[in-house]
């Protein structure tokens, strides 16, 4: 997901720390199929939470009916967090 990259560009402009790599600084074309690349990821994520948000509030999903949408919203973001730690902690250990 080249979204990530933003994530990384961002928190080291925050950090005021240049990136530093081994590969040689990007000719204009690959900036620009960079860049083309993080903004397709961007709409294919935005795409993807909408449809999901979507889906949730309208109830079209399989979780119980007792549940009410703004619960399960809530709930799939703390199960996505769940998921982000488990892959985080499966890269560090």
């Amino acid at each position: 997901l080249h979204a990530s990259y933003l994530i990384q560009l961002l928190v080291a402009k925050m950090a005021g720390k240049p990136i530093i790599s081994n590969e040689p600084p990007r000719s204009a074309a690959q900036s620009l199929f960079f860049w083309g690349r993080c903004l397709m990821s961007l709409a294919i994520l935005g795409f993807c939470l909408a449809a999901t948000l979507v889906a949730l509030f309208a109830g079209k999903t399989t979780i119980w009916e007792a549940i009410p949408p703004g619960v399960s919203v809530v709930l799939f973001f703390v199960l996505m967090c769940v998921v982000g730690l488990l892959e985080g902690m499966q890269i560090a250990f």
